[in-house]
């Protein structure tokens, strides 16, 4: 829709269109979503990745966190950390966030892209604990940087989640073969023995068209080329279903693996 178009669009919908551009120009930084706080609701999963976390860290020496963010969860864990923290992170402006929170509390702050299966700079069994939370990964390079007897545990977005909203502007999620299945397939072959594998589908409810348009510059992958200009079509088509139904609801999936590295290849 070019400009003489939306001139002879209603005033409200002027309005609006307006706010969904003042939405698109809003920072993002770090992995924290609290401008959406109230406006985007997520249903959460039948375990807490928090709790699990808080259950296995006090008995680490070591803890390595895959894709930090700017380090906002791993914050949350500081009354318990062990001596040695390290983290991975691979977009440049979480990675300046990350340094400047982590580094001046001790923390090894290592520049790797886990999502595009970077080698660990790490040496062989560094670390009883491997924690990730929605960041890819490598399950070789976990297999071989963690301790015998250690835990990797993490939490995933589901390929297809949110696969309703991508087709909303005529787009199909790039990773929907990544699955539980697909998961546990990458760890079979490995020292590693799961303990614990389950997924889940819930619901996202989205409050206002506004904060569709923030999440989706901020997750990019969901509507490849998103912009308010090029979609605005379909956003003003989710304005209207919007004002019918007084929320916007849309498939999550997440899943959670916790497993072990055996000691040897006869361990149990």
């Amino acid at each position: 829709m070019n400009d003489s178009q939306q001139e002879h669009l209603p005033s409200r919908d002027r309005a609006l269109i307006e706010g969904w551009k003042r939405e698109e120009r809003q920072p993002f930084i770090g992995w924290d979503f609290g401008h959406l706080d109230g406006r985007m609701i997520d249903q959460d999963p039948p375990w807490s990745y928090e709790e699990r976390v808080r259950s296995i860290l006090p008995a680490a020496n070591s803890v390595l966190d895959m894709g930090t963010g700017g380090g906002e969860r791993l914050l949350e864990f500081r009354d318990i950390w062990p001596p040695r923290v390290a983290v991975t992170e691979g977009y440049a402006p979480n990675l300046r966030l990350a340094r400047e929170r982590l580094e001046p509390l001790g923390v090894e702050v290592i520049e790797s892209e886990t999502a595009l299966y970077d080698l660990l700079p790490f040496e062989d069994d560094s670390f009883d604990l491997v924690i990730d939370r929605h960041s890819g990964f490598n399950i070789a390079e976990v297999e071989r940087i963690l301790a015998p007897g250690g835990t990797f545990l993490t939490q995933q977005v589901d390929g297809n989640n949110l696969d309703d909203l991508s087709a909303a502007f005529d787009c199909q999620q790039p990773w929907t073969f990544f699955t539980l299945d697909w998961a546990l397939e990458q760890i079979k072959g490995t020292r590693l023995v799961v303990q614990d594998a389950r997924e889940w589908t819930g619901q996202s409810h989205f409050k206002d068209v506004g904060a569709i348009v923030y999440y989706l510059k901020a997750v990019p992958w969901t509507v490849e080329g998103f912009s308010v200009e090029k979609h605005l079509a379909h956003l003003l088509k989710l304005q209207r279903r919007l004002e019918r139904e007084g929320a916007l609801a849309f498939h999550s999936k997440l899943m959670i693996v916790q497993a072990r590295k055996l000691h040897s290849e006869g361990d149990g």
